[in-house]
Protein backbone atom coordinates (compact mmCIF):
# COMPACT_ATOMS: atom_id res chain seq x y z
CA UNK A 1 0.00 0.00 0.00
CA UNK A 2 2.33 2.31 0.73
CA UNK A 3 5.07 1.50 -1.26
CA UNK A 4 2.23 1.83 -4.51
CA UNK A 5 1.76 5.14 -2.90
CA UNK A 6 5.10 6.66 -3.00
CA UNK A 7 5.48 5.08 -6.82
CA UNK A 8 2.48 7.29 -7.84
CA UNK A 9 4.07 10.54 -5.89
CA UNK A 10 7.14 9.81 -8.02
CA UNK A 11 5.35 9.80 -11.26
CA UNK A 12 2.81 12.52 -11.01
CA UNK A 13 5.63 14.54 -8.81
CA UNK A 14 4.66 17.55 -11.12
CA UNK A 15 0.60 17.07 -10.92
CA UNK A 16 1.04 17.01 -7.23
CA UNK A 17 3.20 20.15 -6.79
CA UNK A 18 0.28 22.34 -9.49
CA UNK A 19 -2.15 20.83 -6.97
CA UNK A 20 -0.75 21.83 -4.21
CA UNK A 21 0.00 25.02 -4.77
CA UNK A 22 -3.65 25.27 -5.94
CA UNK A 23 -4.48 24.05 -2.73
CA UNK A 24 -2.54 26.54 -0.83
CA UNK A 25 -3.58 29.54 -2.69
CA UNK A 26 -7.52 28.16 -2.06
CA UNK A 27 -6.74 27.95 1.95
CA UNK A 28 -4.38 30.72 2.34
CA UNK A 29 -6.83 33.53 0.24
CA UNK A 30 -8.83 32.87 3.85
CA UNK A 31 -5.83 35.17 5.53
CA UNK A 32 -8.07 38.60 4.17
CA UNK A 33 -11.02 37.48 6.62
CA UNK A 34 -8.08 37.56 9.71
CA UNK A 35 -8.26 40.19 11.93
CA UNK A 36 -6.67 40.97 15.80
CA UNK A 37 -9.09 41.06 18.93
CA UNK A 38 -7.07 42.47 21.94
CA UNK A 39 -10.08 42.73 24.51
CA UNK A 40 -8.51 41.14 27.41
CA UNK A 41 -12.67 39.80 27.38
CA UNK A 42 -11.88 37.47 25.00
CA UNK A 43 -10.40 35.36 27.49
CA UNK A 44 -13.83 34.11 28.96
CA UNK A 45 -16.51 32.55 27.69
CA UNK A 46 -20.18 34.00 27.22
CA UNK A 47 -21.14 31.86 29.46
CA UNK A 48 -18.66 32.52 32.15
CA UNK A 49 -20.48 33.45 35.25
CA UNK A 50 -17.51 35.75 35.92
CA UNK A 51 -17.81 37.77 32.60
CA UNK A 52 -21.48 37.70 33.20
CA UNK A 53 -20.78 39.36 36.57
CA UNK A 54 -18.56 42.01 35.49
CA UNK A 55 -21.05 43.00 32.12
CA UNK A 56 -24.10 43.32 34.01
CA UNK A 57 -21.90 45.85 36.62
CA UNK A 58 -21.08 47.84 33.73
CA UNK A 59 -24.36 47.65 31.98
CA UNK A 60 -25.93 49.18 35.49
CA UNK A 61 -23.01 51.48 36.07
CA UNK A 62 -20.56 52.50 33.68
CA UNK A 63 -17.38 51.29 32.09
CA UNK A 64 -14.09 50.42 33.67
CA UNK A 65 -12.15 51.09 30.21
CA UNK A 66 -9.54 53.76 31.15
CA UNK A 67 -6.33 54.84 30.80
CA UNK A 68 -4.05 55.92 33.92
CA UNK A 69 -1.68 58.46 32.75
CA UNK A 70 0.69 59.00 35.95
CA UNK A 71 2.93 62.18 36.49
CA UNK A 72 5.92 62.23 38.61
CA UNK A 73 8.03 64.76 39.30
CA UNK A 74 11.89 64.85 39.00
CA UNK A 75 11.98 65.92 42.42
CA UNK A 76 9.20 64.21 43.81
CA UNK A 77 6.85 67.37 44.77
CA UNK A 78 3.72 67.26 43.44
CA UNK A 79 2.10 70.57 45.69
CA UNK A 80 3.46 73.04 43.73
CA UNK A 81 2.56 75.71 40.75
CA UNK A 82 4.31 73.66 37.98
CA UNK A 83 3.02 70.11 38.44
CA UNK A 84 -0.20 71.31 39.45
CA UNK A 85 -0.43 73.13 36.21
CA UNK A 86 0.86 70.63 34.45
CA UNK A 87 -2.02 68.22 35.64
CA UNK A 88 -4.93 70.89 34.82
CA UNK A 89 -3.59 71.20 31.38
CA UNK A 90 -3.66 67.52 30.70
CA UNK A 91 -6.61 66.75 32.12
CA UNK A 92 -8.64 69.36 29.51
CA UNK A 93 -6.32 68.02 26.93
CA UNK A 94 -7.99 64.15 28.23
CA UNK A 95 -11.09 64.73 26.85
CA UNK A 96 -10.35 65.39 23.46
CA UNK A 97 -9.27 61.61 24.29
CA UNK A 98 -11.42 59.37 21.29
CA UNK A 99 -14.49 57.58 23.84
CA UNK A 100 -13.60 59.44 26.47
CA UNK A 101 -16.61 59.86 28.59
CA UNK A 102 -14.79 61.03 31.82
CA UNK A 103 -11.27 62.14 33.05
CA UNK A 104 -10.55 62.36 37.11
CA UNK A 105 -7.23 64.25 38.21
CA UNK A 106 -6.89 66.88 41.57
CA UNK A 107 -7.12 69.80 39.40
CA UNK A 108 -11.48 69.15 38.85
CA UNK A 109 -12.00 67.22 42.00
CA UNK A 110 -15.07 68.31 43.33
CA UNK A 111 -14.40 69.50 46.62
CA UNK A 112 -16.98 70.66 49.35
CA UNK A 113 -16.01 72.95 52.58
CA UNK A 114 -18.34 75.25 54.47
CA UNK A 115 -18.40 79.06 53.82
CA UNK A 116 -20.61 81.13 56.38
CA UNK A 117 -23.78 79.02 56.44
CA UNK A 118 -23.32 77.63 52.94
CA UNK A 119 -22.05 74.63 51.12
CA UNK A 120 -19.37 75.83 48.23
CA UNK A 121 -18.79 72.62 45.94
CA UNK A 122 -16.44 73.48 43.11
CA UNK A 123 -12.96 72.07 41.36
CA UNK A 124 -10.14 71.34 43.98
CA UNK A 125 -8.20 74.08 42.33
CA UNK A 126 -8.20 77.03 39.16
CA UNK A 127 -5.22 78.45 37.13
CA UNK A 128 -2.78 76.18 39.03
CA UNK A 129 -0.09 78.86 37.46
CA UNK A 130 -1.17 82.25 39.60
CA UNK A 131 -0.79 79.88 42.56
CA UNK A 132 2.27 80.58 45.22
CA UNK A 133 4.02 77.77 46.26
CA UNK A 134 2.44 78.30 49.68
CA UNK A 135 -1.54 77.78 48.05
CA UNK A 136 -0.48 74.71 46.35
CA UNK A 137 1.40 73.17 49.44
CA UNK A 138 -1.83 74.05 51.34
CA UNK A 139 -3.81 72.04 48.89
CA UNK A 140 -1.68 68.72 50.41
CA UNK A 141 -3.23 68.38 53.51
CA UNK A 142 -6.98 68.11 51.77
CA UNK A 143 -6.10 65.89 49.16
CA UNK A 144 -4.13 63.54 51.61
CA UNK A 145 -6.88 63.93 53.60
CA UNK A 146 -9.14 62.42 51.61
CA UNK A 147 -9.80 58.72 51.14
CA UNK A 148 -10.91 58.57 47.49
CA UNK A 149 -8.14 60.21 45.95
CA UNK A 150 -4.99 58.25 48.28
CA UNK A 151 -3.84 55.59 46.01
CA UNK A 152 -5.98 56.49 43.39
CA UNK A 153 -4.99 59.53 41.91
CA UNK A 154 -2.29 60.60 44.62
CA UNK A 155 0.71 58.51 45.79
CA UNK A 156 0.61 58.18 50.11
CA UNK A 157 3.58 60.00 49.88
CA UNK A 158 3.02 62.94 47.14
CA UNK A 159 5.17 62.48 45.38
CA UNK A 160 3.10 61.01 41.83
CA UNK A 161 -0.33 62.00 40.62
CA UNK A 162 -2.36 60.44 38.48
CA UNK A 163 -5.37 61.42 35.35
CA UNK A 164 -7.33 58.51 34.60
CA UNK A 165 -9.58 58.90 31.09
CA UNK A 166 -12.72 56.56 31.51
CA UNK A 167 -14.05 55.19 27.88
CA UNK A 168 -16.69 54.07 26.43
CA UNK A 169 -16.34 52.08 23.22
CA UNK A 170 -20.06 51.63 20.86
CA UNK A 171 -20.39 47.87 20.09
CA UNK A 172 -21.81 48.86 17.17
CA UNK A 173 -22.13 51.60 14.56
CA UNK A 174 -23.57 53.10 11.29
CA UNK A 175 -22.12 52.15 8.31
CA UNK A 176 -22.00 54.42 5.25
CA UNK A 177 -25.41 52.68 4.00
CA UNK A 178 -26.96 53.62 7.53
CA UNK A 179 -27.09 49.88 8.60
CA UNK A 180 -26.01 49.33 11.94
CA UNK A 181 -22.48 47.02 11.91
CA UNK A 182 -20.30 45.64 14.49
CA UNK A 183 -17.51 47.79 15.04
CA UNK A 184 -13.54 46.88 15.85
CA UNK A 185 -12.75 47.01 19.01
CA UNK A 186 -9.08 46.33 18.23
CA UNK A 187 -9.06 50.14 15.84
CA UNK A 188 -10.95 51.43 18.95
CA UNK A 189 -8.26 51.39 21.28
CA UNK A 190 -5.61 52.00 18.83
CA UNK A 191 -7.74 54.98 17.96
CA UNK A 192 -7.56 55.95 21.81
CA UNK A 193 -3.64 55.03 22.32
CA UNK A 194 -2.41 56.93 19.64
CA UNK A 195 -4.18 60.43 21.25
CA UNK A 196 -2.70 59.04 24.41
CA UNK A 197 0.72 58.70 23.48
CA UNK A 198 0.79 62.22 21.80
CA UNK A 199 -0.77 63.30 24.78
CA UNK A 200 2.30 61.70 26.42
CA UNK A 201 5.32 63.60 24.41
CA UNK A 202 3.11 66.74 24.88
CA UNK A 203 3.51 66.45 28.51
CA UNK A 204 7.36 65.59 28.42
CA UNK A 205 8.11 68.04 26.02
CA UNK A 206 5.85 71.22 27.52
CA UNK A 207 6.48 70.29 31.10
CA UNK A 208 10.33 69.12 31.66
CA UNK A 209 11.29 67.92 34.80
CA UNK A 210 8.52 65.43 34.37
CA UNK A 211 8.45 61.63 33.96
CA UNK A 212 4.69 60.15 32.28
CA UNK A 213 3.73 56.78 32.57
CA UNK A 214 0.70 55.05 31.26
CA UNK A 215 -1.36 51.95 32.43
CA UNK A 216 -4.58 50.72 32.14
CA UNK A 217 -6.99 48.04 30.80
CA UNK A 218 -6.65 50.12 27.52
CA UNK A 219 -2.90 49.87 27.86
CA UNK A 220 -3.34 46.25 28.49
CA UNK A 221 -5.45 45.12 25.58
CA UNK A 222 -2.88 47.37 23.42
CA UNK A 223 0.24 45.87 24.34
CA UNK A 224 -1.55 42.01 23.39
CA UNK A 225 -1.24 43.26 19.93
CA UNK A 226 2.03 45.00 19.85
CA UNK A 227 3.74 42.50 21.98
CA UNK A 228 2.11 39.06 19.12
CA UNK A 229 3.16 41.86 16.04
CA UNK A 230 7.13 41.90 17.58
CA UNK A 231 7.27 38.60 18.50
CA UNK A 232 5.64 37.77 14.71
CA UNK A 233 8.27 40.08 13.25
CA UNK A 234 11.29 39.39 15.43
CA UNK A 235 11.35 35.99 16.89
CA UNK A 236 9.79 34.30 14.26
CA UNK A 237 11.89 35.01 11.67
CA UNK A 238 15.24 34.30 14.26
CA UNK A 239 13.80 31.37 14.81
CA UNK A 240 12.95 30.04 11.44
CA UNK A 241 16.76 30.91 10.57
CA UNK A 242 18.26 29.26 13.13
CA UNK A 243 16.39 25.82 12.74
CA UNK A 244 17.21 26.35 8.79
CA UNK A 245 20.75 27.30 9.67
CA UNK A 246 20.67 23.75 11.77
CA UNK A 247 19.11 21.90 9.19
CA UNK A 248 20.99 22.73 6.73
CA UNK A 249 23.94 21.75 9.41
CA UNK A 250 22.48 18.23 9.38
CA UNK A 251 22.02 17.58 6.25
CA UNK A 252 24.43 19.27 4.36
CA UNK A 253 21.92 20.00 0.89
CA UNK A 254 20.63 22.97 0.10
CA UNK A 255 17.82 21.52 -1.52
CA UNK A 256 16.80 20.44 1.74
CA UNK A 257 17.02 23.15 3.45
CA UNK A 258 14.81 25.00 0.47
CA UNK A 259 12.79 22.05 0.58
CA UNK A 260 12.20 22.16 4.28
CA UNK A 261 11.57 26.09 4.53
CA UNK A 262 8.67 25.68 1.81
CA UNK A 263 6.89 23.26 3.63
CA UNK A 264 7.19 25.04 6.75
CA UNK A 265 6.24 28.03 4.91
CA UNK A 266 3.06 26.96 2.82
CA UNK A 267 1.90 24.89 6.24
CA UNK A 268 1.90 28.18 8.31
CA UNK A 269 0.24 30.04 5.54
CA UNK A 270 -2.73 27.03 5.32
CA UNK A 271 -3.65 27.11 8.81
CA UNK A 272 -3.91 30.78 9.06
CA UNK A 273 -5.71 30.74 5.59
CA UNK A 274 -8.14 27.91 7.19
CA UNK A 275 -8.55 30.43 10.39
CA UNK A 276 -9.62 32.99 8.73
CA UNK A 277 -12.31 31.09 6.38
CA UNK A 278 -13.71 29.62 9.80
CA UNK A 279 -13.91 33.33 11.59
CA UNK A 280 -11.35 32.48 13.90
CA UNK A 281 -9.93 35.70 15.97
CA UNK A 282 -6.24 36.26 16.50
CA UNK A 283 -5.59 36.77 19.83
CA UNK A 284 -2.06 36.55 21.26
CA UNK A 285 -2.23 32.59 22.31
CA UNK A 286 -2.73 32.24 18.51
CA UNK A 287 0.26 33.98 17.75
CA UNK A 288 1.82 31.05 19.40
CA UNK A 289 1.04 28.62 16.72
CA UNK A 290 3.67 29.52 14.06
CA UNK A 291 6.18 28.51 16.74
CA UNK A 292 4.11 24.76 17.04
CA UNK A 293 3.64 24.53 13.22
CA UNK A 294 7.27 25.72 12.54
CA UNK A 295 8.68 22.70 15.10
CA UNK A 296 6.64 20.11 13.89
CA UNK A 297 7.11 20.83 10.03
CA UNK A 298 10.44 20.48 10.75
CA UNK A 299 10.51 17.11 12.46
CA UNK A 300 8.44 16.05 9.43
CA UNK A 301 11.11 16.79 6.95
CA UNK A 302 13.76 16.05 8.83
CA UNK A 303 12.65 12.74 9.35
CA UNK A 304 11.84 12.13 5.33
CA UNK A 305 14.84 13.73 4.01
CA UNK A 306 17.81 12.16 5.84
CA UNK A 307 16.22 8.90 5.14
CA UNK A 308 16.10 9.67 1.62
CA UNK A 309 19.91 10.88 2.24
CA UNK A 310 21.44 8.24 3.87
CA UNK A 311 20.15 6.03 0.76
CA UNK A 312 21.46 8.47 -2.04
CA UNK A 313 25.04 7.73 0.22
CA UNK A 314 24.24 3.96 -0.01
CA UNK A 315 24.13 4.33 -3.81
CA UNK A 316 20.58 4.50 -4.70
CA UNK A 317 19.14 7.09 -7.23
CA UNK A 318 17.04 9.90 -6.16
CA UNK A 319 13.82 8.01 -7.11
CA UNK A 320 14.47 4.80 -5.30
CA UNK A 321 15.79 6.83 -2.47
CA UNK A 322 12.53 8.53 -1.76
CA UNK A 323 10.30 5.48 -2.25
CA UNK A 324 12.66 3.85 0.58
CA UNK A 325 12.47 7.09 2.72
CA UNK A 326 8.57 7.55 2.14
CA UNK A 327 8.18 3.92 2.98
CA UNK A 328 10.45 4.07 6.14
CA UNK A 329 8.62 7.41 7.38
CA UNK A 330 5.05 7.15 6.33
CA UNK A 331 3.80 5.77 9.38
CA UNK A 332 6.26 6.78 12.05
CA UNK A 333 5.36 10.97 10.62
CA UNK A 334 1.66 10.14 9.92
CA UNK A 335 1.24 8.63 13.68
CA UNK A 336 3.95 11.85 15.10
CA UNK A 337 1.01 14.22 13.14
CA UNK A 338 -1.96 12.98 14.37
CA UNK A 339 -1.90 12.25 17.90
CA UNK A 340 -0.08 15.63 18.13
CA UNK A 341 -3.20 17.56 16.07
CA UNK A 342 -5.55 15.21 18.77
CA UNK A 343 -3.54 16.37 21.46
CA UNK A 344 -4.18 20.78 20.03
CA UNK A 345 -7.63 19.84 19.71
CA UNK A 346 -8.62 18.77 23.35
CA UNK A 347 -7.74 22.58 24.39
CA UNK A 348 -11.24 23.24 22.68
CA UNK A 349 -12.09 21.90 26.49
CA UNK A 350 -10.54 24.99 27.82
CA UNK A 351 -12.39 27.59 29.62
CA UNK A 352 -10.53 30.44 27.83
CA UNK A 353 -12.04 30.32 23.69
CA UNK A 354 -8.43 31.67 22.51
CA UNK A 355 -6.45 28.74 23.55
CA UNK A 356 -9.16 26.66 21.83
CA UNK A 357 -8.26 28.54 18.95
CA UNK A 358 -5.03 28.25 19.50
CA UNK A 359 -5.54 23.95 19.32
CA UNK A 360 -7.60 24.17 16.03
CA UNK A 361 -4.81 26.20 14.26
CA UNK A 362 -2.13 24.41 15.54
CA UNK A 363 -4.06 21.54 14.69
CA UNK A 364 -4.98 21.98 11.01
CA UNK A 365 -1.30 23.93 10.49
CA UNK A 366 0.22 20.09 12.02
CA UNK A 367 -1.86 18.09 9.43
CA UNK A 368 -1.09 20.26 6.45
CA UNK A 369 2.56 19.88 7.27
CA UNK A 370 2.22 16.40 7.34
CA UNK A 371 0.44 16.33 3.94
CA UNK A 372 3.06 18.71 2.66
CA UNK A 373 5.56 16.39 4.00
CA UNK A 374 4.75 13.20 2.35
CA UNK A 375 3.31 14.79 -1.10
CA UNK A 376 4.73 18.34 -1.91
CA UNK A 377 8.35 17.63 -0.15
CA UNK A 378 9.03 14.30 -2.09
CA UNK A 379 7.49 15.79 -5.70
CA UNK A 380 9.75 19.22 -5.08
CA UNK A 381 12.43 16.95 -4.25
CA UNK A 382 13.11 14.94 -6.75
CA UNK A 383 12.67 17.91 -9.39
CA UNK A 384 15.29 20.13 -7.31
CA UNK A 385 18.37 19.44 -8.58
CA UNK A 386 21.22 17.62 -5.61
CA UNK A 387 24.53 16.92 -5.72
CA UNK A 388 24.86 14.17 -2.97
CA UNK A 389 27.19 11.16 -3.81
CA UNK A 390 27.16 7.55 -2.33
CA UNK A 391 29.85 7.42 0.19
CA UNK A 392 30.07 6.30 3.82
CA UNK A 393 29.39 9.35 6.63
CA UNK A 394 31.21 10.07 9.90
CA UNK A 395 27.72 10.40 11.24
CA UNK A 396 26.45 6.81 10.64
CA UNK A 397 29.98 5.70 12.09
CA UNK A 398 29.00 7.49 15.30
CA UNK A 399 25.60 6.58 15.52
CA UNK A 400 26.82 2.88 15.01
CA UNK A 401 29.03 3.74 18.00
CA UNK A 402 26.28 5.48 20.37
CA UNK A 403 23.75 2.86 19.22
CA UNK A 404 26.13 -0.05 20.53
CA UNK A 405 27.24 1.76 23.83
CA UNK A 406 23.41 2.22 24.54
CA UNK A 407 22.96 -1.84 23.68
CA UNK A 408 25.83 -2.72 26.08
CA UNK A 409 25.25 -0.09 28.46
CA UNK A 410 21.38 -0.26 28.78
CA UNK A 411 20.76 -1.85 32.40
CA UNK A 412 22.99 1.29 33.79
CA UNK A 413 21.53 3.42 31.32
CA UNK A 414 17.70 2.38 32.52
CA UNK A 415 18.56 2.73 36.50
CA UNK A 416 20.23 6.05 35.64
CA UNK A 417 17.48 7.64 33.23
CA UNK A 418 14.85 6.56 35.13
CA UNK A 419 16.31 8.48 38.54
CA UNK A 420 16.73 11.13 36.59
CA UNK A 421 13.27 11.28 35.57
CA UNK A 422 11.64 10.42 39.02
CA UNK A 423 13.81 13.78 40.31
CA UNK A 424 12.28 15.83 37.67
CA UNK A 425 8.32 14.54 37.97
CA UNK A 426 9.39 14.86 41.56
CA UNK A 427 9.76 18.92 40.56
CA UNK A 428 6.06 18.88 39.14
CA UNK A 429 4.57 21.19 42.13
CA UNK A 430 7.33 23.58 42.14
CA UNK A 431 5.29 25.04 39.28
CA UNK A 432 3.15 27.97 40.14
CA UNK A 433 0.16 28.79 38.66
CA UNK A 434 0.13 32.65 37.99
CA UNK A 435 -2.44 34.57 35.67
CA UNK A 436 -1.37 38.13 36.35
CA UNK A 437 -1.83 39.51 33.22
CA UNK A 438 0.62 42.13 33.58
CA UNK A 439 3.72 39.37 33.89
CA UNK A 440 2.45 38.20 30.27
CA UNK A 441 5.31 40.88 28.91
CA UNK A 442 8.54 41.68 30.02
CA UNK A 443 10.86 44.42 30.37
CA UNK A 444 10.73 45.29 26.72
CA UNK A 445 7.00 45.90 26.84
CA UNK A 446 6.43 49.66 27.74
CA UNK A 447 3.52 48.78 29.48
CA UNK A 448 4.87 46.24 31.70
CA UNK A 449 7.52 48.71 32.89
CA UNK A 450 5.18 51.63 33.25
CA UNK A 451 2.60 48.79 35.42
CA UNK A 452 5.42 47.51 37.30
CA UNK A 453 6.42 51.89 38.06
CA UNK A 454 2.62 53.00 39.05
CA UNK A 455 1.73 49.64 41.10
CA UNK A 456 5.44 50.07 43.22
CA UNK A 457 4.49 53.81 43.39
CA UNK A 458 0.97 54.77 43.56
CA UNK A 459 -1.95 51.61 42.85
CA UNK A 460 -2.74 49.04 40.98
CA UNK A 461 -4.37 47.64 37.91
CA UNK A 462 -6.47 45.34 39.32
CA UNK A 463 -9.77 45.96 41.66
CA UNK A 464 -12.94 44.23 42.85
CA UNK A 465 -16.39 45.75 42.52
CA UNK A 466 -19.50 44.82 44.48
CA UNK A 467 -22.84 45.69 43.17
CA UNK A 468 -25.42 45.39 46.41
CA UNK A 469 -28.53 45.11 44.98
CA UNK A 470 -31.71 45.28 47.68
CA UNK A 471 -35.26 43.61 47.36
CA UNK A 472 -37.17 46.92 46.90
CA UNK A 473 -36.56 50.30 44.60
CA UNK A 474 -35.33 52.61 46.91
CA UNK A 475 -34.21 50.57 50.00
CA UNK A 476 -30.91 50.97 49.17
CA UNK A 477 -31.26 54.67 50.45
CA UNK A 478 -33.04 52.84 53.78
CA UNK A 479 -30.49 54.12 57.44
CA UNK A 480 -30.45 50.17 57.82
CA UNK A 481 -29.03 49.62 54.59
CA UNK A 482 -26.53 52.36 54.79
CA UNK A 483 -25.23 50.86 58.06
CA UNK A 484 -24.86 47.45 56.69
CA UNK A 485 -23.22 48.83 53.69
CA UNK A 486 -20.81 51.13 56.15
CA UNK A 487 -19.95 47.67 57.87
CA UNK A 488 -19.10 45.70 54.67
CA UNK A 489 -17.05 49.04 53.61
CA UNK A 490 -15.32 48.73 57.21
CA UNK A 491 -14.64 45.25 57.31
CA UNK A 492 -13.12 45.32 53.85
CA UNK A 493 -10.41 48.21 55.00
CA UNK A 494 -9.31 45.66 57.75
Amino acid sequence: MIEKYAEQVMKFRWLIIIVSLLAILGAASGAKNLFFNNDYRIFFSPEDAHLQAFEKIQDTYTKNDNVLLVLAPDDEVVFKPTTLAAVEDITERAWQTPYSTRVDSLSNYQHSQSVDDDMSVADLYEEASNLSNEEAGALKDIVLGEPQLVHRLISEKAHVTAINITMEYPTEAANEQGEMVATDATKQFEETVVYVRELKDYMQKTYPGHTVYMTGTVMLNNAFGEASIYDMSHLLPLAILLILVTVFLLLRSISGTFVTFVVVMVSTMTAFGLAGWMGIELSSPVMSAPIIILTLAVADCVHILSSWISELRAGNDKVSAMKESLRVNFMPVFLTSITTAIGFLSLNTSDAPPFGDLGNVAAMGVMAAFFFSILLLPALTIVLPTKIKPKETKTSKSMATLANWVIAKRKLLLIGMGSAAIVLIALVPKNELNDVFVYYFDERIEFRTDTDYIVKNLTGLYFVDYSIETANSGDISDPKSLADIKKFTDWLDT
